[in-house]
């Protein structure tokens, strides 16, 4: 096969057909490396491993911030933790989610992105033990505490791999790539389900006080598998590494996750680097380049998770009340709904990311949650057979407008909206404020649910509305735009959406 040199002028459009017919290439800056992974990994690399790892990672995320939800009356009656203790530890997991994405961000950005993601792996398995295992509130709001900085740590790193393996335009793109994170989400809350039916199934009645430690701890289990298959797939972002200075090891890289053979040759004069990691980039979201896009993508993720955390923290209760049995028929609906609703909703936000785009899918999302919410909130307690049905249909279209807009596109927005030098801080800072309006939504639901029954429905509907109001104001399109590109800018400016 030819050797590949890609000029430092030459386009990704120019540079793509080329890159992945060839497993040869030549790089001589980390524009170069960037360029090589924009036009996709070589048949039968272990690109999509790295990413499917990565998405394992979120899975964890997912599984974790999930698994107390359905045990939290049982905890509230073993512990005898008034309605405000109910919140404080069901919260707890995003306090210290809040933290682990502010210190998980820069660390990424500083450190890589591999070292990062084995060390929260050591958080969930940690944590999930000692959860199950919790003797008292205390243990088990502190065990719950370091789950969500380990989720913290996680979702940046796990962000940048999803958008760094991936290439820039065409199927299976960053953008698609990173919306994956939503169905790996939906199949990990209904992996949950899963399990505590089959617990449910199992145990005998005088043992279900079992049900929520068993969750809790079996969080432990995918954590120690994706440890134990480290070594074999997962390697540091070739863009990372290059950004670094370090071509070399940016070479070995692609050559071993990317199926690209990389011959370095260095010039007389260094290529100029990309911003180096620092505790001042967090000021830099805020430059006239990066101003909009941080407002907007924070405002679609902390309406997304303030809706989001309120509705499926509640569900079961939610559903409780509409069919007044047993907890056998709120686990089966609850299932139901994740997987007909939010999981398939979240394979059609991947499988349109390439074409029809984040932000009309974001926004035709949101319009549908403001739309179901203000229905539940007509509807009140439905009192006959057809005001139940309609009452789970608009629980679903909630869902599955969850799942392809903002449950999709939040992430989106936060890891392409910054290049590869501001990644990690971009997601990190974001996910900090996505964490807070979780704590503030999972610490307020119990009690404004208890205070305003199914009235809240109406505070609920305030989060989609704002964010429909913001992206009519500030239109970006991250869907097939080389945000990596802007790390090479001569001026380091960038187009601004």
């Amino acid at each position: 096969m030819s050797t590949l040199a890609i000029p430092a002028s030459e386009s990704i459009e120019a540079a793509a057909p080329d890159a992945a017919a060839s497993r040869h290439a030549v790089i001589r800056s980390a524009q170069d490396v960037a360029r090589l992974v924009n036009a996709g990994a070589a048949q039968g690399s272990n690109a999509r491993i790295v990413i499917a790892i990565a998405l394992g990672g979120v899975f964890l995320d997912a599984y974790d911030l999930t698994s107390l939800a359905f045990g939290v009356k049982d905890i509230a009656r073993e512990f005898a933790l008034s309605p405000v203790q109910v919140g404080l530890v069901s919260a707890a997991i995003t306090f210290g989610a809040i933290l682990g994405a502010l210190f998980g961000g820069y660390l990424t950005d500083r450190i890589g992105r591999y070292r990062v993601f084995m060390a929260d792996m050591l958080f969930f398995v940690v944590a999930a033990i000692a959860a199950g295992l919790a003797p008292n509130a205390w243990v088990l709001g502190g065990a719950r505490f370091l789950m969500g900085f380990g989720v913290g740590l996680d979702l940046p790193v796990a962000m940048a791999f999803l958008a760094e393996f991936s290439r820039v335009a065409g199927k299976g793109n960053k953008a698609a790539s990173v919306a994956a994170w939503c169905p790996a989400w939906y199949a990990a809350t209904s992996t949950c389900y899963l399990l505590i039916l089959g617990l449910y199934a199992i145990l005998p009645a005088h043992e279900l006080g079992w049900l929520w430690r068993i969750t809790l701890a079996f969080g432990a289990v995918p954590a120690l598998a994706i440890i134990a298959v480290r070594s074999r797939y997962i390697s540091e972002s070739p863009v990372w590494a290059a950004n670094q200075g370090d071509l070399e090891g940016a070479a070995r890289i692609l050559e071993r996750s990317y199926g690209v053979h990389a011959v370095v040759e260095r010039g007389d004069t260094p290529p100029a680097q990309p911003r180096a990691a620092s505790w001042r980039n967090y000021g830099v979201l805020f430059n006239a380049t990066y101003r909009r896009r941080t407002i907007l993508a924070a405002t679609i993720g902390m309406a997304s998770s303030f809706g989001y955390n309120a509705i499926i923290f509640g569900l079961p209760v939610i559903i409780a009340s509409f069919f007044h049995q047993g907890p056998l028929t709120t686990i089966v609906a609850s299932l139901t709904l994740n997987l007909v609703f939010a999981f398939v909703g979240g394979l059609i936000g991947v499988r349109t990311a390439p074409t029809v785009g984040a932000w009309k899918m974001t926004t035709l999302g949101h319009a549908l949650q403001f739309v179901s919410l203000i229905g539940l909130a007509l509807i009140g307690h439905p009192g006959s057979g057809l005001l139940v049905a309609l009452a789970i249909l608009l629980l679903g279209g909630y869902l599955f407008g969850q799942g392809f807009g903002p449950g999709s596109h939040s992430m989106t927005y936060a890891s392409l909206s910054y290049p590869t030098s501001l990644r990690g801080i971009g997601v990190g800072f974001n996910q900090t404020l996505v964490r807070s309006a979780s704590t503030v939504s999972l610490f307020l639901f119990p009690v404004l649910a208890a205070a305003l029954g199914t009235k809240v429905f109406w505070v609920i509907a305030i989060a989609p509305l704002t964010s429909l109001l913001v992206l009519l104001a500030i239109r970006w399109e991250p869907s097939g735009y080389d945000i990596d590109g802007e790390d090479y800018a001569v001026d380091g400016a960038a187009v601004a959406p």
